[in-house]
């Protein structure tokens, strides 16, 4: 079972204190303007390691969880767990101004125990693509580097404003997401890969199941028969291989079904346009096979 497909499965749970107020106190304060003062960071999910690179606070990080490999420089910093499992005493050395929990994914009872203890905990959420400049625009008001953020923050939002407006009369496909095979898992309509294929003119098959990260079987996805499969799985060499054996799928008919890193997808973070454009480019192939196969005798 892959760490990045684990990862997708982690249930929404309660916060500390929210990314939105801790924001807004900021603004109100001015604080977080003054590059003397950088806080120390520590980052409870490889997602917000590289937000806070990406939004220029990659120095005021001073620790993070393991898969936190992107980019490079994430690798040297201090390791004080992983996703779900963290090692208090770990993070307290590293005397931390602000530890960034996940939304979706960091426990409550580790959030918990890291207040009980004094730390200051701001949960930032990572379901939607605008969750994605709102993050960056937050570390950046954190660490003293607006400007960077604000930068990194346009330009997302001007590549995902540009491919949506390209897809926006695209013909709608019926389309499984795959984050795991054993057990199957997929992904419901909270999920950002969920919002990532409506935006290229997808439909997820499960987005009405209200968990973020389902677990499913396969009489499920055999029963609502989608047109296109996308796994994000990376422990699936052949994901059309292991569909196979189910030709009775409209998507193993077609030949419909597509490989995608799970970390363009999954993670969000800037790099989502990137998964954004190699989901629509799938969905794209997707129409011409399947109007192939329309027009075939």
């Amino acid at each position: 079972m892959s760490g990045a497909g684990t990862a997708t499965r982690a249930r929404d749970r309660g916060a500390a204190r929210p990314a939105s107020l801790l924001l807004s106190l900021l603004l109100a304060t001015g604080a977080g303007a003054a590059a003397a003062e950088r806080p120390r960071i520590v980052s409870l999910a490889p997602s917000l390691t590289e937000i806070a690179y990406a939004a220029g606070a990659g120095p005021a990080l001073v620790g993070t969880v393991e898969y936190s490999d992107h980019p490079a420089e994430a690798r040297a910093l201090p390791r004080v767990g992983d996703g779900w499992s963290v090692d208090v005493e770990r993070v307290m050395a590293l005397r931390p101004d602000v530890v960034l929990a996940w939304s979706s994914g960091t426990p409550q009872a580790t959030i918990e125990r890291l207040e009980a203890v004094g730390l200051h905990v701001v949960s930032v959420p990572t379901f939607r693509l605008a969750d994605v400049p709102a993050a960056l625009r937050l570390l950046g008001a954190l660490a003293g580097t607006r400007s960077v953020a604000e930068a990194a923050a346009q330009r997302f939002d001007a590549e995902v404003r540009r491919l949506r407006g390209r897809y926006a009369g695209a013909r709608v496909l019926t389309v499984f997401v795959q984050i795991d095979d054993q057990p199957l898992y997929t992904v419901g309509g909270r999920h950002v890969i969920s919002e990532i294929v409506e935006l290229c003119g997808g439909g997820n098959v499960f987005a009405d199941l209200a968990a973020v990260a389902p677990q499913v079987d396969v009489e499920s996805v055999l029963a609502r028969n989608p047109q296109v499969i996308l796994s994000t799985d990376d422990t699936v060499a052949d994901p059309a291989g292991a569909w196979r054996r189910w030709p009775q799928l409209a998507a193993v008919r077609a030949g419909t079904i597509y490989s995608l890193p799970a970390d363009l997808v999954a993670r969000a973070t800037p790099r989502l346009v990137d998964g954004v454009a190699r989901t629509c480019a799938a969905l794209d192939d997707a129409r011409r096979r399947l109007d192939g196969r329309a027009g075939a005798p």
